[in-house]
C-alpha cells in the first residue's frame, strides 16, 4: 500500500484530477476543485459542537466537496426536515435520580458498544482527507465505534481492516450483475465483516441539483475498490431518460439465503416495509431517507421512526440515522425506540479538519452532550431511556 500523500499533495491531485465523481456514470466536462483556505486551523478543544466542527471544514474543503457531502436533494427540504423535527420534540426533566451507574453504552446484535452510535456509510472519503477511510476507521477504532464502510468507499475494506480496532460493517449497494454482488458479498465476509448494511431506497438518486452546480474531478488514481468488474450502469438519469435499477424483495431472500453476517436493511420508512424486510431475513431495519439525497418531502427520519417501531414491535433491533447534532437527538431518537444512531455529514467534516482525530473527536462530543443530557434527564442508562422522558 502507498504511503498517503500529504495534505498539499493531495490538494493539489484534486485541482488536476481527470475521473469524474460519479462511480458508474461516464466521464464529462467539469470544474476543477479549488483549493481550500490554508489558515492553521483551530484546536480541536475548541471545536465545541458538531456545528462549530462543520464550519472548521468548511474553509478547509475544496467548494465543490463541501457541497457535495453537505447537498441534498431538489429543494433540500426532507434535509431540512431531519434536523428540525428534532428541535421540534421537547423534553421532560425528572429529578432526583440516582446517577451513580452512569453508562450510556449498549449492545446491538451482540456487539458491545460504549455508545448508541455508528457512522453511518458515506463515500469517497479520500475527497475530504488524503487518508481517508483509513483515517476513519482509526478515529471509530480510538473512540470505540462502528464503522460501516460504504460500497462507493475509495478504500478496499481489506485495507480497512487492516487498520481497523473495532469491529466494521459493510453497506453494500446491490449491482445489476447479481454474479458480481455475490462476489463482493463473499469479498467483504472473508474480510471480516460483522453485518452487511443493504441499501433499498435509491434505485437512483434523487435531484442533486445543488451537487451538480458544482461538479469537480477525481486525481488520478482514486477510485472505488469495491466496484471493480462492473461494466454497465446500475441506472440511468439524463433529461431525456430515467432508468432505475431494479432491486425487489425477492433479491433480498436471495441475499439472505448466502450470507453469513446479519442483515440490516438500510432506507427504511415505511412500517409496511419493515414488516415485509423482516420476513425476508432480515435481523435489522435502518429507518433512513439517505440523508435527504433522495427522495425529497419525504418525512423526517425521526418522524417515521415510531411508526417503524410499532410494526418492528421488538423482533430485531431499529437504528435511525438522518439529522442527528446533538447528544439530546439521541436520546430522542433512543426515547421513541431506536437501539442506536448513526451519523454521517459530522464525521466526515470530522475527518476533513482532522483526519482521524476530527472523527474521534466528533463521536467524543456527542457522547459527552449524550452523558450530560441523560444526567438532567434522571436516566443513568441506554435502557432507562423511554419515552416518559419526552415533553407531551
Amino acid at each position: 500500500m502507498k504511503p498517503p500523500m500529504n495534505r498539499k499533495e493531495f490538494l493539489t491531485a484534486l485541482g488536476a484530477g481527470s475521473v469524474t465523481l460519479g462511480t458508474l456514470k461516464a466521464a464529462t466536462d467539469s470544474k476543477s476543485i479549488a483549493v481550500p483556505s490554508t489558515n492553521s486551523p483551530a484546536p480541536l478543544d475548541r471545536l465545541l459542537n458538531l456545528d462549530d466542527v462543520e464550519a472548521l471544514a468548511r474553509t478547509m474543503m475544496p467548494p465543490s466537496v463541501y457541497e457535495y457531502v453537505a447537498s441534498g436533494a431538489a429543494d433540500e427540504i426532507t434535509l431540512r426536515w431531519n434536523r428540525e423535527k428534532y428541535r421540534e420534540i421537547r423534553l421532560q426533566q425528572q429529578v432526583l435520580r440516582d446517577l451513580s451507574g452512569l453508562d450510556c453504552s449498549t449492545t446491538l446484535l451482540g456487539q458491545k458498544m460504549n455508545t448508541p452510535i455508528l457512522l453511518a456509510p458515506t463515500a469517497a472519503h479520500r475527497l475530504s482527507h488524503p487518508e481517508g477511510e483509513l483515517a476513519t476507521a482509526r478515529g471509530a477504532g480510538a473512540f470505540g465505534a462502528t464503522m460501516v464502510l460504504s460500497s462507493g468507499s475509495n478504500t478496499g475494506i481489506e485495507d480497512v481492516m487492516a487498520v481497523a480496532s473495532h469491529p466494521v460493517w459493510f453497506q453494500l449497494y446491490v449491482f445489476k450483475d447479481r454474479g458480481l454482488c455475490r462476489a463482493l458479498i463473499e469479498r467483504v465476509q472473508n474480510a471480516g465483516t460483522k453485518a452487511i448494511c443493504v441499501t433499498v431506497d435509491s434505485p437512483l438518486d434523487g435531484a442533486r441539483n445543488r451537487q451538480m452546480r458544482t461538479p469537480f474531478t477525481l486525481p488520478p488514481g482514486l477510485g472505488y475498490p469495491h466496484y471493480v468488474g462492473i461494466t454497465e450502469p446500475g441506472s440511468v438519469q439524463t433529461v431525456d431518460l430515467v432508468l432505475p435499477a431494479n432491486l425487489m424483495w425477492r433479491d433480498i431472500e436471495w441475499m439472505r439465503s448466502f450470507m453469513k453476517v446479519p442483515m440490516l436493511l438500510k432506507g427504511v420508512m415505511n412500517p409496511d416495509d419493515a414488516d415485509t424486510g423482516i420476513k425476508a431475513g432480515a435481523e435489522g431495519i435502518i429507518v433512513s431517507n439517505h440523508g435527504g439525497r433522495c427522495l425529497d418531502t419525504q418525512p423526517a427520519t425521526i418522524e417515521a421512526l415510531p411508526r417503524v417501531v410499532d410494526a418492528v414491535a421488538g423482533r430485531v433491533p431499529v437504528i435511525v440515522d438522518g439529522g442527528i447534532r446533538r447528544g439530546t437527538d439521541v436520546v430522542k431518537a433512543i426515547a421513541l425506540g431506536a437501539a442506536a444512531v448513526q451519523i454521517g455529514r459530522p464525521y466526515v467534516y470530522g475527518l476533513a479538519s482532522r483526519g482521524a482525530e476530527g472523527v474521534t473527536h466528533v463521536l467524543k462530543i456527542l457522547r459527552q452532550e449524550l452523558l450530560m443530557a441523560m444526567s438532567l434527564l434522571g436516566c443513568p442508562t441506554i435502557a432507562s431511556i423511554n419515552r416518559s422522558v419526552l415533553w407531551k
